[in-house]
């Protein structure tokens, strides 16, 4: 990839040099909200220019939502742009090592408003109070407006902090680039940051929360800042901190400080006071947790929650793409070996959902009556039934959504014919369960036991067979159909309870389709259709896993040398899009439009990159 030099010639660069001005980049100077309204939140740094970058990624589609771009502006980089980001982004603290050791940084390259790292609780520090930790690597670069809604910007990469685990476990301070010091150098890495920005893209046109990347700026050895944004990106674990200590004061600043946002931002209703906004707040959580969770298990996301509440934001959106995966089958025995600890398997994160949430319990009866209850106190707590209950009522629609039935037809047939539903769920969860002969064993990072049907693969082939024929898959039909790589003979053999079961699977499906169709007064004909073209979009074949971004990752890396910037930012826009798993009869018609003469190069790159994501799609 040809990235943007110093020198004064623009990759990719088209005719005029485009005329516009980014004068709202000035706007993201270090300044937050946060600072004045959580004072003891925060440590505050210096920062100063870091020479020798180059713009490696570029979020077009995210900077024109953030107002930091005109809507018109074309996908193409220019020079001014590319500086634009780099003297924005290209930075790198002043840390506490610099400090003391009187590092010699010209005064012309020091930044005039000092930024901010921000604490919160974290389970690899020895004090689980949240007294040592935050953003060990990271600083947040401000926050921007625009047409009513404010956006959190930060950087990951910009140096180590003094809120590091490396600092709180060998009580140093630690240079910037240490190479021997675990969670401590402060540096971020290309590979990971562009892994991240695919998959946080590809979530996002999916309809999950996450934070996004809006751009990446690449250093020598690998190394790089990745630069984030989102609506609101306070994570639990900042408001746990105070809560942990019990300390009331600075916690309800944070929750004020929050729940402000969130009005300001159209994102909640505004209360009557003080004490409904606390209120609200355990119960958006208890509402909101169960549908995130329910969507990571239903689409087999292992996003490692925890009790800290560290690895999500508030809303449940996803962070720290380090630890997240999408699992091509449901693959629920997982476990990341992480040194010291086990990570949660994706069943598993239920309980720690849960366990966030009655903490969020807590936090509001401690705001609401001045005085903390001990945990165990809301264990009973009326919020987590209904925590359970709107978990499990969300598995059942997500599963209806995979089906193919649109949203009144799912508002109908979760209303009006529960029990049918949880019928074929508990078929369907069969299935989707089932695991290999062969057990446990060890992976590169960890432990498994495989999952062995991809159900993906039968919701999408079910509709057209029986529009076609009329008739059920004969079991070897529908064995032969969902049994992955992973199954083997002895997994895919075919006894009386499997035979029984794959019966009921599809005399249950019949069943819902027949119901739906004499609702919405259709032939079943009709509805298997348009569940047939749906499914094929939502289950598609090819879909990303956390083993093929890897991959695809580093094919992108080998191949950028052999394209300028902007064929490179082409190729990613249309694997992100390839990969938009919403029903849009759009979607592939813009890739198509985008193959031109120019393009060839770029396209079979693309092409590639689709077999890497077609080789691992039942992979971890």
């Amino acid at each position: 990839m040809k990235t943007l030099p110093k020198s004064k010639r623009a990759p990719g660069r088209q005719g005029k040099q485009d005329p516009r001005r980014y004068d709202r980049f000035r706007l993201i100077n270090g300044n937050h909200d946060f600072q004045k309204a959580v004072p003891g939140g925060y440590v505050e740094y210096s920062v100063r220019l870091r020479k020798g970058g180059k713009l490696a990624y570029f979020n077009y589609d995210l900077a024109k939502e953030m107002g930091l771009i005109a809507g018109d502006h074309p996908q193409k980089m220019n020079r001014k742009l590319a500086q634009t980001v780099l003297d924005t982004f290209g930075i790198q603290i002043i840390n506490e090592y610099d400090v003391f050791h009187q590092t010699l940084i010209p005064k012309k390259h020091i930044k005039p408003h000092k930024y901010m790292a921000t604490r919160y609780l974290q389970l690899q520090h020895p004090d689980k109070t949240g007294r040592t930790s935050g953003d060990g690597r990271s600083i947040w670069n401000g926050q921007i407006s625009y047409r009513g809604t404010t956006w959190d910007v930060s950087s990951c990469g910009t140096g180590a902090t003094c809120l590091s685990p490396a600092t709180a476990i060998e009580k140093k301070f630690f240079k910037t680039g240490d190479p021997f010091a675990s969670y401590g150098c402060g540096y971020a890495d290309l590979e990971d940051g562009i892994s991240a920005a695919l998959l946080s893209e590809i979530f996002h046109r999916n309809g999950i929360a996450t934070e996004r990347t809006l751009a990446m700026i690449e250093y020598p050895k690998g190394n790089a800042i990745n630069v984030r944004a989102g609506t609101n990106l306070l994570r639990p674990s900042h408001l746990f901190r105070y809560l942990k200590q019990g300390d009331l004061e600075g916690l309800r600043a944070a929750v004020d400080y929050y729940i402000d946002r969130q009005v300001l931002n159209g994102d909640w209703p505004r209360q009557s006071s003080r004490k409904k906004g606390y209120e609200y707040l355990a119960e958006y959580m208890a509402n909101q947790f169960a549908q995130t969770t329910a969507t990571f298990e239903s689409d087999y996301l292992f996003v490692w929650l925890d009790w800290d509440g560290d690895n999500i934001l508030m809303d449940g959106g996803i962070i720290d793409y380090g630890s997240v995966r999408q699992f091509g089958l449901y693959h629920h025995e997982y476990r990341f070996d992480d040194t010291d600890r086990w990570s949660t398997t994706i069943p598993e994160q239920k309980l720690k959902a849960r366990y966030i949430v009655q903490t969020f319990i807590q936090m509001s009866d401690f705001l609401v009556r001045g005085q903390k209850k001990p945990i165990q106190h809301f264990t009973r707590h009326t919020l987590l039934k209904v925590f359970d209950q709107e978990f499990e009522h969300h598995l059942c629609r997500h599963l209806l959504y995979k089906i193919g039935f649109k949203d009144s037809h799912r508002e109908y047939l979760f209303t009006e014919h529960q029990d049918l539903m949880k019928k074929f769920k508990g078929v369907f969860s069969y299935f989707e369960k089932a695991k290999s002969k062969r057990g446990v064993y060890k992976v590169a990072d960890g432990l498994t036991w495989d999952a062995i049907y991809c159900m993906r693969d039968i919701l999408r082939a079910l509709p057209p067979h029986l529009s076609e024929t009329d008739a059920i898959m004969t079991p070897d039909v529908f064995m032969g159909t969902m049994a992955s790589s992973y199954a083997n003979k002895r997994d895919r053999t075919l006894d009386e309870t499997k035979i029984r079961k794959i019966r009921e699977f599809q005399k249950l499906y019949r069943a819902l389709v027949h119901q739906a169709a004499k609702h919405f007064k259709k032939t079943e004909r009709q509805m298997l259709l348009e569940l047939g073209m749906r499914a094929s979009i939502i289950n598609q074949y090819d879909r990303i896993t956390g083993e093929s971004i890897i991959w695809v990752t580093e094919k992108i890396l080998r191949e950028r040398k052999r394209l300028s910037f902007d064929k490179l930012q082409a190729v990613l826009r249309d694997f992100i899009l390839y990969q938009k798993m919403r029903p849009d009869p759009d979607k592939k018609k813009e890739i198509k439009n985008r193959k031109s003469v120019a393009q060839r190069r770029s396209q079979r790159v693309m092409n590639r990159i689709v077999g890497l994501v077609r080789e691992h799609r039942e992979s971890l």
